[in-house]
């Protein structure tokens, strides 16, 4: 019998793979970067493989082969924003919309938000006039090229930002507007 109201995790593993945010042990973190693969793996969905591989791997190299004017062709948004997809919730029209889009135009407001960094703002704004590019979307493209100015924010991290964002306002009020986001 034990003395737990709960049974721990069937692997002891599963608790290394895990890591509160807040943690600054830096084994704890490596341990959880270890098994990023695995995991995605685990989560069976096999589109998600190869296009996260194209993402953390190949899109790097292939912005940085082009310095000093980084940008970003057509087909590499699309991979892109399959691999987005592939993350979260299916959203088709977004497919559509970056599959219509022309192939200069894309390589045009790439161009200008690569030259923006890092002003992330402008960088973000100038790839959202791209049909079907939001700033979830912009941040996965300025990320590929530049994580240490430009991190990933999902929808789902950035819906989660807005409604903290709502639910502090609505606390604190006004005074506490500025200093959020």
């Amino acid at each position: 019998h034990s003395p737990l109201p709960f049974q721990p995790p069937p692997l002891a593993v599963a608790m290394a793979e895990t890591v509160d945010f807040a943690s600054g042990d830096g084994e704890a973190w490596r341990a959880a970067l270890d098994a990023y693969d695995r995991r995605l793996a685990a989560l069976d969905k096999p589109d998600l493989l190869d296009a996260d591989s194209f993402y953390r791997h190949d899109l790097p190299l292939l912005l940085h082969r082009r310095d000093p004017d980084p940008y970003l062709a057509k087909p590499e948004l699309v991979q892109l924003m399959q691999w987005k997809l592939s993350r979260g919730k299916w959203r088709p029209r977004l497919m559509d919309f970056v599959k219509s889009l022309d192939d200069k135009v894309v390589e045009s407001a790439s161009r200008k938000a690569f030259a923006a960094l890092p002003d992330l703002s402008k960088a973000i704004t100038e790839l959202t006039v791209l049909k079907g590019v939001g700033p979830a979307t912009a941040s996965a493209v300025l990320a590929a090229y530049a994580p240490d100015v430009a991190p990933f924010m999902s929808d789902e991290v950035s819906l989660f930002k807005c409604s903290f964002f709502l639910n502090v306002s609505a606390f604190l009020g006004d005074m506490v507007s500025p200093f959020v986001l």
